[in-house]
């Protein structure tokens, strides 16, 4: 998905691309987990307006950050972690002033006390020193296979197992699901832990509008609750999740960041087996009544 950026900070570094390639890293597990910036805020130890840097490149996010964001993301932190000692050398300018092979000033560096070693100019010389680094290149060869089938096979194991066999950072265990049912009720679906991965499920297809933008809904058995999901919208875009006898919870797509990602209602609570749900699409310029531009489906 295409994502808009803003400017970034008056920093050079914020502009070498070490670092927009880690805010573009940031971004994409972002959008991954659904997660608003307010979210982001109540799940971790940064501020809203701390993300807001971070993802944009106007400021060097911490490495906890970085892994935080993984852990939400169930994406394994090394790729990123990686990404972030190259952009972290950029901002303490170590990237710059890290010294050249030889001197300050261009000459070489002193060879100290190590000897000359004596030329070997005979032709089985030459072909004893051709075999030793034939005889290198296939030991590195062999050693980058065996890395390369064993980081596949990882991959392969994660994709057999599904999303249950993602890998999750140490002590990150979903909280317990904060409400149920009726008291669900106009609540943030992932600040009570009912989107959490092992208790969300999607309702019926996924729905695409005229525009682009896709939309479901989302339940969750164990809350009790279901609520409306939309992305690839533009900013005005508004979804709407509705139920028999109870009022119709909306999300306005407000800015870019909320058309970056997913963006979701509140929550409505159902009974025991959801039933006569709707998801609707209000496309920008149908005001906040709605009406006759509203798209609803159901499951």
């Amino acid at each position: 998905m295409t994502r808009g950026t803003r400017t970034a900070g008056g920093d050079p570094a914020a502009r070498a691309p070490e670092c927009v390639r880690l805010a573009e890293g940031l971004r994409e597990l972002r959008s991954r987990t659904g997660l608003s910036l307010a979210a982001l805020a109540a799940r971790t130890a940064y501020s809203k307006s701390s993300w807001e840097r971070y993802l944009n490149a106007k400021k060097l996010p911490p490495r906890q950050a970085v892994e935080a964001l993984c852990a939400l993301a169930d994406e394994p932190a090394g790729r990123m972690v990686a990404l972030w000692e190259l952009a972290e050398a950029e901002w303490s300018g170590r990237a710059q002033s890290a010294p050249a092979a030889g001197g300050g000033d261009g000459t070489p560096p002193p060879r100290g006390d190590v000897p000359d070693l004596p030329p070997d100019p005979s032709p089985e010389g030459r072909r004893r020193s051709r075999r030793r680094r034939t005889a290198l290149l296939v030991a590195l060869c062999a050693l980058a296979a065996v890395v390369v089938l064993g980081v596949a096979a990882s991959f392969g194991e994660d994709s057999a197992g599904g999303a249950g066999a993602r890998h999750r950072a140490p002590g990150t265990s979903p909280p317990p699901a904060g409400c149920s049912g009726a008291g669900c009720a106009g609540k943030d679906p992932e600040a009570m832990a009912c989107g959490t991965q092992e208790r969300v499920r999607t309702l019926g297809p996924t729905r695409r509008t005229p525009t682009g933008a896709r939309m479901e809904i989302r339940y969750s058995a164990e809350c009790r609750a279901a609520w409306g999901r939309i992305w690839n919208a533009r900013p005005g875009d508004a979804v709407g999740i509705s139920a028999p006898g109870r009022p119709a919870r909306w999300a306005t797509v407000r800015d870019d960041y909320d058309a970056a990602g997913y963006l979701y209602t509140l929550m409505v609570g159902v009974e025991e087996r959801p039933r006569g749900l709707s998801v609707c699409f209000r496309p920008k310029g149908a005001g906040a009544r709605g009406g006759a531009d509203d798209m609803c489906f159901r499951p």
